[in-house]
């Protein structure tokens, strides 16, 4: 295991539980007490963690987010579909980020992978997004670029709407854009709750080389208010492993590419 990789291996330690001891780094990685205090300082220094006394912590976030951030449901299926999401991004991508629990996951993985972290003289990854909360946690990270667009911030979710975010959005070419959704249907297609995160959704799918929706499985099935139009604007649904053997054909014939993480 290289440096980087190990690097990485302390992080997946740390979220998985918001904290990691030297013991545990240590024990799980084979290393020296020497090599796994060095590492931690390392992370430390690039901002992705908090040191404590024998070990770390999650780095912290000064804002509060509301209440659908704080009693996020099936969080374990979303970080595994943002470590799904992330394994698509190259170093030195657009990444275009919409608001919403999942986005939020894929934006926490991004900034944790120790590639995108490493000191470098430019950007190592530029974000889009108008979800003003993953702004607020991309900025902490010196080696990404974080791009906010404009418009009217949308209290319940914290993304920015209307005219002014799809103004930027439309000056703008992305790599990969991942959306998520409150429905996602093989007939109806992906939608949402809220006629202007729909358009800013849609735009941000249009102006991606590879667009791609991201929904944990309880939203399969399900139909929300507004629609993001047709299926075929996105290359694949990143989802968790409680889809259905049913739901998965149907989407295989609308043409759509599941990824199960």
């Amino acid at each position: 295991m290289n440096r980087a990789e190990r690097l990485a291996a302390v992080l997946d330690l740390l979220n998985d539980s918001g904290q990691v001891e030297v013991d545990d780094i240590i024990t799980k990685l084979g290393v020296s007490a020497a090599t796994a205090r060095r590492d931690l300082d390392t992370l430390a220094e690039q901002q992705l963690l908090t040191r404590t006394r024998g070990g770390a912590i999650g780095q912290s976030v000064a804002y509060d987010l509301p209440a659908r951030y704080k009693q996020e449901r099936h969080a374990p299926e979303k970080l595994q579909i943002a470590r799904a999401a992330s394994a698509l991004v190259t170093r030195g991508d657009v990444v275009g980020l919409c608001g919403g629990t999942t986005s939020t996951a894929i934006a926490g993985v991004l900034s944790s992978r120790a590639d995108i972290a490493q000191a470098s003289p430019h950007a190592n990854l530029t974000v889009v997004t108008n979800a003003i909360n993953i702004a607020a946690q991309l900025a902490m990270r010196p080696q990404i670029k974080t791009v906010v667009t404009g418009g009217v911030v949308h209290a319940r979710s914290y993304e920015l709407v209307g005219a002014y975010a799809e103004s930027v959005l439309a000056q703008v070419r992305l790599d990969l854009a991942f959306v998520g959704v409150n429905g996602i249907d093989p007939f109806v297609g992906a939608t949402v709750n809220d006629e202007r995160e729909a358009a800013v959704n849609t735009l941000m799918a249009g102006q991606a080389a590879r667009a791609v929706l991201v929904a944990d499985s309880s939203k399969i099935g399900r139909v929300a208010f507004a629609t993001l139009g047709a299926l075929d604007q996105f290359s694949a649904l990143i989802t968790d492993a409680g889809i259905s053997a049913e739901q998965l054909a149907a989407f295989g014939e609308a043409g759509l590419e599941v990824i199960v993480a």
